[in-house]
């Protein structure tokens, strides 16, 4: 395996467990208004099932975002001037939710909590959508010029394949947060997350089946038949488990499922890392190969990046394993501490 190679499948590991951990993350932030309507204390419960790893899970995006600018500084600027305005979107909501969830508990205001709440709620709705049509485009392809400039809008980027990516990542952590609100929470808060798990299966189940399967014909390579298969699995496994209860083994199933999705969709993509529409020509790729455009830094550049990464990944894993290890129990409403501006039903149901 050459550097360049190495760094694409280091990259596309980093996307992974991005997709895996901020997936349940986006699925939460989407789904707590609907878990906790009406009850404040329910609200909290479910915005605390992320609480002590939610900024952790955002560092695979940093890092994955500095691996492509240094191992692959064409791709980079390619795909952020190219998508400029999706990746803002993107950018935007990720600050209101995080403003948003540091600040809630800040003033015991009603009115301010909604406000929070709405924050909370948009920057997961459009980093959900927004990551599947971005995705959905790079595999697609996009008009690239002989300059590597993207020709075109943000309306160009919406086509029927990206626009059915975009709705199976939205599906996707939709049921991967209700899945993780069921394995992190007890009594009537996880009785509302085992309902939606139920009703947003099918649906997300069509979804993902369609799109892996336009993803394999129009894209794939011959191996990348075994991640599409271990998607189906990771789903089939998911929907058992959460009919029997079996909380842990839904969520690795659906964790399962946007790995191998992830995996799906780079394993379509190498060796190009932006598909041209305009002429295979000016395909951007790894090395270069079969007379394309490289993307990739100089030799020097990926051996101290090889080195760097090889010395800090394993600390950053373990801490983050250690990290879901200590705060791994359940969270119930009667754990939930009082606070100042609490309604006489969140009170009572307390």
């Amino acid at each position: 395996m050459s550097l360049p190679e190495f760094w694409f499948l280091l990259i596309a590991v980093l996307f992974t467990g991005y997709f895996v951990l901020e997936g349940f993350d986006f699925g939460v932030g989407m789904l707590m208004p609907i878990i906790g309507r009406g009850s404040e204390v329910k609200k909290r419960v479910v915005l605390n099932t992320i609480g002590p790893v939610w900024d952790g899970n955002e560092v695979w995006l940093l890092t994955a975002g500095g691996a492509m600018f240094a191992a692959f500084p064409e791709w980079y600027a390619s795909l952020f001037s190219g998508f400029y305005l999706a990746l803002l979107l993107i950018l935007v909501g990720l600050i209101v939710r995080a403003c948003a969830i540091e600040w809630r508990g800040k003033i015991h205001d009603d009115r301010w909590r909604r406000w929070c709440d709405i924050g909370i709620g948009l920057g997961s709705w459009i980093p959900a959508i927004a990551w599947g049509l971005a995705f959905g485009n790079i595999v697609h392809g996009v008009k690239l010029n002989a300059h590597k400039q993207i020709e075109g809008n943000l309306f160009d980027l919406l086509n029927p394949y990206s626009l059915l990516a975009a709705l199976t990542t939205l599906l996707l952590f939709l049921l991967h947060g209700a899945v993780f609100i069921s394995l992190k929470t007890g009594n009537e808060v996880r009785d509302d997350a085992q309902r939606l798990v139920r009703i947003l299966f099918a649906p997300t189940a069509i979804v993902v089946a369609a799109f892996g399967l336009w993803t394999q014909l129009a894209h794939g390579k011959g191996w990348t038949w075994i991640p599409l298969v271990l998607a189906v699995i990771g789903l089939v496994l998911a929907g058992l488990a959460a009919t029997q209860g079996r909380d842990g083994w839904a969520f690795t199933g659906t964790a399962l499922t946007i790995a191998a999705a992830t995996v799906l969709l780079f394993g379509s993509l190498f060796p190009n890392v932006l598909p041209s529409t305009i002429d295979s020509a000016f395909n951007l790729t790894v090395d270069g190969r079969g007379g394309t455009v490289s993307a990739s830094s100089t030799h020097y550049t990926l051996v101290v990046m090889s080195w760097v990464a090889v010395a800090m990944v394993p600390i950053v894993l373990i801490y983050q394993a250690w990290t879901y290890w200590v705060f791994r129990k359940r969270l119930t409403v009667e754990q939930i501490p009082p606070s100042i501006g609490l309604s006489l039903t969140d009170t009572a149901s307390k």
